[in-house]
Parts: C-alpha cells; structure tokens; sequence
C-alpha cells in the first residue's frame, strides 16, 4: 500500500543564467534557442558544468576508476533522511563533534542533510562562494562508520574552499560509494518532521561525474 504524503519539501535551488557556482568554473549559460513569436514554440539550450546548483557527486568525480552517474545503484538515491542543526557551530569546519547529535536517530542506509544555513546566502558573494561550511576527514570517516548511504549539504560542496580541506571529504565518502548532494535548499521547516523519505535522482549521463538533480523530501501520515 503507498503511504499517504502529508507534506513535501523541495530541497532544491534554482538553476538560472550565470547563477552563483563554483567560483573556477565557467558562468551558467542559459538563452532561447526557439520562442514561440518566430518558431510557434518555446525551446531552451543551457550551457553549464554538471556540479551546478542542487547536484550529485558521483564516484567518478574523484576517480577516473570510480562509477560513473549511469551506473550507480539508484536505491542510493532515495531513502530514509534525517538532518542535523550545523548554523551555530561558530566553525568552518564540521566535525565528528558536531555529528554526535545524529547518534541517537541514524540508522543503516539513511541519508543525513547538514544543514548548515548556507542556502539563505546563496549569492555572487565573496561569503557564499568560499567560506561555506565543509566536512572534515574524519567526520566524513564517522559518517561512513555509521553506514549513510547519501550526504547532503546545502554548501557548495562537502569539502572547503581553503587547501587541503576539499578532496579528503571527498576521498573518504565516494570511495565508500556514498552518495553526496550539494547545494541543497533547506531552512527551518526541515526540523517540522523527525524524519523524511529524500529522494535524490540525477539525470542519466554517460561517463560524467556529476549530475543536476531535483531533490524532494516527503513526510508521511
């Protein structure tokens, strides 16, 4: 029997002409290629890398041996989700001090969002597009311990901006074949509900290591 929904949140960011991005990588390219005036119908062409907005890190993305967007296990794309509070923990960095608050609700295979209020920022801003909030190695490590199937941050990324603080995060979660979502929307009503179903599907792009997605969570009766 399928569950009654009682709400659903969109956890996703908006995708727009040269939205805000990784600061290396070329602006987001968005224009008509018909309109319906002259063609009689409406058609749009984009140019833009695949980690734009709400995305998926695939194994591949650190790896040229890691799997490839196509060929994940989609079940690692949906399941069981539960957030933690990271907006005052006066830190850049996030620890596995900062995690501990998930010990008492985590379980097997769940999906954890950190939530860290970097959303609300999002903006060609010098704060938005270095100073986010990153996962450390050896949180990355206490998250793989406890069995997550999927990490999301509303940063731009698991890992930092500053040297060293970018790829070990990355290392540690996709070489376990966990999932990572970034740039995810999310403000104060995703503590409304203990729990969510979060489902975070990408576009099935051959060979590529990232993926737009559209990321939703449901609450059920």
């Amino acid at each position: 029997m399928i569950p009654k929904v009682k709400k659903i949140l969109d956890l996703s960011q908006p995708v727009y002409h040269a939205c805000p991005a990784w600061p290396t990588y070329a602006p987001t390219n968005i224009n008509y290629e018909a309109r319906y005036a002259t063609h009689g119908y409406n058609a749009e062409r984009i140019e833009l890398n695949t980690h734009t907005g709400t995305h998926m890190d695939a194994p591949f993305h650190f790896s040229d041996e890691g799997t490839t967007i196509e060929n994940m296990d989609m079940s690692l794309f949906q399941g069981r989700a539960v957030a933690v509070d990271l907006r005052n923990i006066h830190s850049q960095a996030i620890t596995v001090e900062h995690l501990l608050p998930l010990e008492s609700c985590l379980e097997p295979n769940n999906i954890v969002l950190l939530y860290t209020g970097w959303a609300q920022k999002r903006a060609m801003t010098k704060t938005y597009l270095y100073e986010w909030p990153y996962v450390t190695r050896e949180a990355a490590q206490w998250l793989v311990d406890h069995k997550v199937k999927c990490v999301c941050t509303d940063g731009l990324s698991v890992g930092g901006w500053p040297e060293g603080t970018g790829i070990p995060p990355h290392e540690v979660l996709l070489g376990h074949s966990v999932v990572i979502v970034e740039e995810l929307y999310m403000d104060e009503e995703i503590f409304s509900e203990s729990e969510w179903f979060v489902t975070v599907y990408p576009i099935k792009f051959v060979g590529f290591g990232g993926s737009p997605v559209r990321a939703v969570a449901f609450a059920f009766e």
